[in-house]
């Protein structure tokens, strides 16, 4: 990579961030022709802010701020130079690096490493030699800054993906880096952490000077605490010039609601297609219960939405459901267990083959459909032009896509959604809205977890808060969003 190489003394002026004339391409495969993902992109960004990076799903944004990170900067063909405070990315050593410049990735399991929170939250430090009575501090004034002390001692494993969220950013930020570089981090947050997690961080950029660039399909929440954006589109970024024109969300829907389906009290729906009745789970015999006394009925040809906080089982329902956990006491009732789907938190999981067609080929292990099949639903799920390119060097909007793609050419008659709409755009979001009440129009049940309270109001016939580990309260979904102050 060429680079621009400022003295140290322009190095205290320097802004935080500089991209001079960047040019970024993916490792092409066999065959492939290497398009680009940056084209002559230049930037600053000016210590001390705190800058929103908006732009459509696969965009480039996460390949950007990777590259001011060497230890995960992509593979791949890059010109141009990227300096942090002045230091050309490059040069700096892991210690350096570490020092200058944190970094949290949207995928929380790709970044945490120890089985534990507190040692997650030390491990670091470890590795920069910082003495054991200032480590205990660090970790100790982290924790409490992120309301994290309840479940310091905890295994990683028992953590909700919002937990996990939350100790990667912690983790990083007790490493005390002067630029902090967050990959869409309330993606799995529910609307109240999605606050408390904005505010700390308004504080870790207001109250003690460090730098902070979002990467975010969701500027909206977050437009109080910022001082600047940029957008970022075919390669190029541009200066947001109002930021009180990210401060709206539109609607998923041409409507509030939609209106291409029988209403789900309708005779035809009102048989249960899946529920459990005095559900007791748990993971381990010696840990505590994440289902307690839990009971649901799923009506037939319905859209199901399940909501609340991080930790509350929501998950682990979903997966109790689907017969993948087993439950001690009580009984999970799922007829349709011969054809149903599961879209996981981590949509990687289902992305097997070498290209994106391979995903959704035939030849691949699915059946039911022909190429033909394969290649329009690429085509519904806005995926087309990408058939050749690896499913890992796609953006995890992306993914998402792809993963809920090759799902729906089962044609499930049960589908079980964990977080459809994370890491998605507007537009992106609102393509999987249209699909989830088309596949109800079709005569699918559908289950889905989600912290997009926006989604569950516009899409869901029933909506239930889970809570303690048990449905606390199911009601027609615009009986439920009348009543609730739960509107984030």
């Amino acid at each position: 990579m060429e680079s621009i190489a400022p003295t140290e003394a322009s190095a205290a002026t320097a802004p935080a961030l500089a991209f001079h004339d960047v040019s970024f391409s993916y490792a092409a495969q066999d065959g492939e022709v290497a398009r680009p993902i940056l084209s002559h992109l230049s930037l600053d960004v000016e210590e001390g802010s705190l800058t929103l990076l908006t732009g459509p799903t696969g965009c480039g944004k996460t390949t950007l701020l990777s590259l001011a990170k060497p230890e995960v900067a992509p593979a791949g063909t890059c010109t141009g130079g990227v300096c942090v405070m002045g230091h050309d990315v490059r040069r700096l050593s892991p210690v350096e690096s570490a020092r200058l410049v944190g970094y949290v990735f949207q995928d929380p399991d790709a970044q945490v490493v120890c089985d534990t929170v507190w040692h997650e939250m030390a491990f670091g430090l470890e590795n920069l030699g910082v003495p054991e009575p200032e480590m205990h501090r660090r970790v100790a004034e982290t924790c409490t800054f992120l309301g994290m002390e309840p479940w310091f001692r905890q295994s990683v494993a028992t953590l909700s993906g919002g937990q996990r969220q939350v100790l990667a950013l912690a983790a990083t930020l007790a490493m005390q880096p002067r630029l902090l570089l967050l990959d869409e981090p309330t993606s799995m947050l529910d609307p109240v952490a999605e606050r408390d997690f904005l505010h700390a961080l308004f504080r870790v950029n207001h109250e003690l000077g460090t730098t902070v660039v979002v990467a975010t399909h969701r500027p909206a929440p977050m437009v109080g605490y910022a001082t600047a954006a940029l957008r970022m589109e075919d390669g190029q970024v541009s200066p947001v010039t109002s930021l009180d024109g990210l401060s709206t969300e539109p609607d998923l829907l041409s409507g509030t609601r939609w209106e291409g389906a029988p209403a789900a009290t309708s005779d035809e729906r009102d048989a249960a297609a899946a529920g459990m009745d005095g559900v007791w789970m748990r993971y381990q015999r010696d840990e505590g219960w994440v289902l307690r006394d839990c009971s649901l009925a799923v009506a037939s040809g319905s859209v199901h939405a399940i909501i609340g906080g991080n930790g509350s089982g929501k998950t682990s329902l979903l997966l109790t459901l689907a017969g993948v956990t087993r439950v001690s006491r009580g009984r999970v009732t799922n007829p349709l267990a011969v054809s149903q789907a599961l879209l996981p938190q981590d949509p990687k999981v289902l992305l097997v083959g070498e290209t994106v067609a391979d995903v959704v080929d035939p030849m691949h292990g699915h059946d039911g459909h022909g190429p033909d099949e394969g290649r329009q639903m690429l085509e519904r799920m806005g995926l087309s032009g990408l058939e050749d390119r690896s499913p890992f060097d796609l953006s995890a909007g992306q993914q998402q896509l792809l993963a809920l793609a090759r799902l729906l050419l089962h044609r499930p008659r049960l589908l079980l959604l964990d977080e459809p709409t994370k890491g998605l755009d507007d537009a992106a979001a609102s393509l999987v809205a249209q699909v989830i009440c088309e596949r109800r129009d079709a005569g699918c049940t559908i289950v889905l977890a989600t912290h997009d309270l926006r989604l569950a109001r516009q899409v869901s016939d029933t909506t239930s808060l889970l809570f303690d580990g048990g449905i606390t309260a199911t009601l027609a979904t615009d009986d439920y969003f009348r009543r609730t102050i739960l509107n984030g």
